[in-house]
């Protein structure tokens, strides 16, 4: 998972866009994120309504997770799963097939209204179920026992969309699920994350001047992976009181830690590195700020942001353009438009933490905040469509 080189290639005659599971998907999803935060801002104004079934706020929330989210997980299991296995990656038609799948999934949701919340959400739920099925058959194919947690995870996550389509229906608003939701993902970013953050900070500084490395993986991070864990767990099931700050005040404290033994300070003059340890603190600032919420002490919302917003936001934007770079066959360097949607997704999250902080000055804060969003991901269109779309370079 460290350094997702491209294996071996089919002959392949087909559009370039398809020819790796990262190419749509980044691209795709990045539109969508850039363009659906557009959306938003004026449905939560009240100046515009939605043909969905959902709550406009369980829209929103459903589309960031189970379609943003969901896109960049496939691109990086579509392109991480062959470098794991040393298998063909998935291509042309077949990649086609799944992308059309996670497309209908859109429009279906978009159109829940007017064809029904049980047919919107077989064809929204398809999406994830074939993507873990496709990424299990050839783990197992390639016997790389060790990355089947990854698929269980991506599989609870199409559990955990079943669920948001039932509760959103018969409940009217998906609370549980959406926190299950939010918990996997954060949970995909501290494994994930925890393995590439000090991964690509150690090849980068052992380029560098003698100084701190980063801490080798240990006991302890093991015990606070699993102490997060724990803790998302008790705020899945009971979001306030003491016993859930209880565990989630350590677990931000020991995810700080964590981070802290990256040696991310020795990082700021390479912006592709210095993204990822950006990334990973929103993690427990996240946790922290939640366990706060636990015990009525701050807005409920200032934690889930800065998880989703923050960690989930900024760490997909960083995975995506590092990948891209690398597969395409350019230069592992930050270009000033790079630096420039790095700043953007890192003010967008800090400004929707504030806009929860700060409920005097919620309207221009979330403006802000979704000003930002935009120009992170419709930059990174802008940015590096042209590559995603186009051959690789030799």
């Amino acid at each position: 998972m460290a350094a997702m080189s491209i294996p071996r290639l089919r002959q392949y005659q087909g559009p370039a866009v398809l020819s790796y599971g990262f190419r749509p998907f980044f691209l795709l999803g990045s539109a969508y994120a850039g363009a659906m935060i557009l959306i938003w801002l004026p449905v939560y104004e009240g100046h515009l309504a939605l043909t969905t079934a959902f709550s406009p706020r369980d829209w929103h929330v459903h589309e960031m997770l189970f379609g943003y989210v969901s896109a960049v997980i496939a691109g990086f299991l579509l392109t991480a799963v062959p470098n794991w296995t040393g298998r063909l990656p998935l291509q042309g038609n077949s990649l086609a097939t799944l992308v059309s799948t996670w497309i209908a999934g859109r429009i279906a949701i978009f159109l829940s209204a007017s064809i029904g919340w049980a047919l919107a959400a077989v064809i929204d739920v398809a999406f994830l179920t074939l993507l873990a099925l496709a990424a299990a058959r050839e783990i197992v194919a390639g016997r790389k026992w060790s990355n089947l947690p990854v698929v269980a995870l991506v599989s609870l996550l199409s559990l955990a969309n079943v669920a948001f389509h039932i509760e959103a229906h018969f409940n009217g608003l998906a609370d549980y699920s959406t926190r299950f939701a939010i918990g996997l993902v954060i949970m995909l970013v501290t494994l994930i994350g925890g393995r590439i953050v000090p991964s690509f900070t150690r090849n980068w500084l052992a380029r560098q001047s003698a100084g701190q490395m980063p801490a080798p993986f240990s006991r302890f991070d093991s015990i606070t992976v699993a102490l997060g864990g724990v803790a998302l767990l008790a705020w899945v099931a009971m979001p306030s009181g003491w016993l859930t700050a209880a565990l989630l005040l350590p677990a931000g404290v020991f995810h700080s830690i964590r981070l802290a033994r990256w040696a991310g300070y020795r990082t700021v003059s390479d912006r592709l590195v210095l993204i990822l340890h950006l990334a990973y603190a929103f993690i427990p600032v996240g946790f922290l700020l939640t366990g706060l919420a636990a015990i009525d002490l701050v807005p409920v919302g200032a934690g889930i942001h800065a998880w989703t917003g923050g960690a989930i936001g900024a760490m997909t934007l960083a995975v995506m353009t590092r990948a891209t770079l690398g597969h395409t066959g350019q230069a592992l360097q930050a270009s000033a438009g790079t630096q420039v949607i790095y700043a953007a997704i890192v003010i967008a999250a800090l400004a929707r933490i504030c806009a929860s902080l700060e409920p005097a000055h919620m309207i221009p804060l979330l403006t802000a905040a979704g000003a930002a969003w935009a120009i992170a991901f419709i930059g990174f269109v802008a940015l590096y469509g042209p590559a995603l779309c186009s051959p690789r370079k030799a």
